[in-house]
């Protein structure tokens, strides 16, 4: 280890035996000390001590190379602790891995310690040669260093298993057929596995095996792999698993990324994806909390807002009776309005999607019996459903197959419904919240006045009780694979679900939720983040482990309605509020340092 550039050992516990000591070297044993390095290039010695002749030490004649002057000239060294042995196995399992051989044996020497044990290094030597009778033989001497020696069986099976394919390879059939009925099937394992082996003698020519086996073939690829598979059969102090070390830097790294409070981009599990000279840390300034756009084309209360499934566009829906369709430009993620879908009499109050984004389904608040469903690439009306006048439909949602939805309100009854508004099937004294359609094609999520969620399957008519709530749901999202609810509760706020254990996972602390709906979503790169408006005029933002909010948005002067972050782009967020206006989030722009210091007043930020 090196200290101030000097590349001298200070603490005499980590320096190496057989290494010289006090600036003294042995020729002989080749080790290293002290800055000092002896090696052999092209037959003549090379060494070098910061620039010194290693042959001269201060007017004294050489060193003597005979063991006893050596033995007389060095310190005693304290046995090195287990996990230092185990930082030097590490990093010898590296080196060897980049070829650096000689290095690996110079290490070696020099700690005391031993890469891995005699009889696994013969094995591996002997796997890597293709001498499956010798490597065999070896397993005879491991079983005795195995905690699980039954596990013999299993590696002698894999073993047999690439000989097998070997000669198969090479044309020796009569070999290969050999080691299936007199090798392998004896085993008695994996009769199901010896079956399709033996399918394999009936490749023609040597593509189709490897084609079949989902083989590399012959040769270091595929007995490397084999390696990996044996090595897990063999306790580490034995043989080092594969690739270690960089194993337990994947790790850290993953662990500083999950407690990244800020990490939104996608995750790269190459070691080369971050530095591992210092700590992981996303800056704030990379995350959406800072007004980039302020869309005022509404001339009244903004109550929705979303973002299509390809995240290309946003609909907003208003009190002013209008949808407006807006465009988000791939390049600036800058929005333009695209087009505006009028004559919804009650204003609009909720906004679906399809899945594949062709159409636009919009509902009204308590007392409107109607919905709209809009082609969004003609922006043509397709249907105005209306059941019955005394009708509540105020809540929508999409089966996966884009060909139906349901739809009801707080009258006490929900539908399902073809594109054309014919009702398919209805599901009566319910009164409906909010709903949602599962992946599963069958089941639909509906909150009620009971503060409950239930799912409803219209193939077999059963209902189930998912959720319970002490207090109403005025509104609730799922994520993208369908574990999680986020809940908009009255009064309590945020409420994160499990909806396969029906456990109730955290709460989450600052939102101002009475009794109006406000739509929360999730959101980022892998649905990390949570966001909501709030009745105080702010949007928060949630880590979705953590209950304390990572940022509190400020810029709205009335209620928050609706959050939508943008699926495609996790660096894009748009909130819709009473105060008329749409804000688009984004991460700060570029700007010197005493700029971001103003604009910082835009997002106030708790690390938790």
């Amino acid at each position: 280890m090196q200290a101030n550039g000097a590349g001298q050992a200070q603490d005499s516990e980590l320096s190496c035996l057989n290494s010289a000591q006090n600036g003294e070297s042995s020729s002989a044993s080749g080790a290293h000390s002290n800055g000092l390095i002896s090696s052999t290039n092209n037959g003549n010695t090379v060494s070098t001590n910061n620039g010194a002749s290693a042959g001269v030490a201060s007017g004294t004649s050489a060193a003597s190379a005979s063991g006893s002057e050596v033995g007389s000239t060095m310190k005693k060294k304290k046995r090195l602790s287990q996990s230092e042995e185990d930082v030097i196995r590490l990093i010898g399992q590296h080196l060897h891995g980049l070829g650096l051989n000689q290095t690996v044996d110079l290490l070696m020497q020099e700690s005391g310690c031993r890469l891995e044990h005699p009889a696994a290094t013969k094995f591996r030597n002997h796997v890597m040669e293709g001498e499956w009778d010798k490597a065999e033989s070896d397993l005879n001497e491991l079983k005795a260093l195995m905690h699980s020696p039954s596990a013999i069986v299993r590696m002698k099976f894999l073993l047999l298993q690439q000989k097998y394919l070997e000669y198969l390879e090479d044309g020796k059939v009569l070999e290969a057929l050999q080691v299936l009925r007199g090798e392998l099937t004896p085993l008695k394992y994996n009769t199901e596995r010896i079956h399709i082996l033996s399918g394999y003698l009936m490749c023609s020519h040597a593509e189709d095996l490897r084609a079949k086996a989902e083989w590399e073939g012959k040769g270091t690829g595929s007995r490397c792999k084999l390696l990996d598979k044996l090595q897990t059969y063999l306790p580490p102090s034995v043989m080092l698993p594969p690739r270690r070390l960089q194993t337990l830097l994947r790790q850290a790294m993953e662990l500083q990324r999950d407690r990244c409070l800020y990490h939104n981009t996608k995750l790269d599990s190459s070691l080369d994806s971050m530095s591992l000279l210092l700590d992981h840390v996303c800056s704030r300034k990379q995350f959406p909390c800072y007004t980039q756009q302020i869309l005022t084309e509404h001339c009244n209360e903004v109550w929705f807002c979303k973002f299509s499934n390809d995240g290309t566009k946003l609909a907003t829906g208003s009190k002013d009776t209008t949808v407006i369709i807006w465009q988000v430009d791939p390049e600036t993620h800058q929005l333009k309005l695209l087009k505006t879908l009028e004559g919804h009499a009650y204003g609009v109050s909720y906004l679906a999607w399809s899945p594949d984004d062709t159409y636009l389904i919009a509902c009204g608040p308590d007392d409107c019996s109607e919905l709209w469903l809009w082609n969004v690439q003609t922006g043509e009306l397709r249907t105005k459903m209306s059941q019955s006048h005394e009708d509540s439909l105020t809540s929508v949602a999409w089966n996966p197959d884009a060909k139906r939805f349901v739809t009801g309100g707080q009258r006490g009854q929900f539908y399902q419904c073809d594109l054309d508004g014919n009702l398919l099937d209805s599901w009566e004294g319910v009164r409906v919240q909010c709903l949602w359609c599962l992946s599963d094609g069958r089941t639909v999520l509906a909150s009620d006045t009971h503060q409950r969620i239930r799912g409803y399957n219209f193939e077999d008519l059963t209902d189930r009780n998912i959720v319970q709530e002490d207090h109403p749901i005025m509104s609730f999202t799922v994520s993208k694979n369908g574990r999680l609810a986020l809940l908009n509760v009255a009064t309590q706020g945020v409420h994160l679900w499990d909806l396969q254990d029906r456990v109730l996972v955290r709460k989450y602390q600052g939102v101002t939720q009475g009794f109006y709906t406000i739509h929360s979503c999730f959101g980022g790169h892998n649905e990390d983040f949570i966001a909501s408006g709030s009745e105080d005029h702010k949007v928060y933002i949630w880590h979705k482990r953590s209950e304390l909010p990572i940022a509190e948005l400020t810029g709205h002067t009335r209620t928050v309605n609706c959050v939508s972050w943008n699926p495609a782009l996790p660096g894009l967020m748009a909130s819709a509020s009473d105060d008329g206006t749409v804000r688009v989030w984004g991460p700060a722009p570029f700007l010197d340092t005493q700029d971001l210091e103003g604009l910082n007043e835009n997002c106030c930020s708790m690390d938790s």
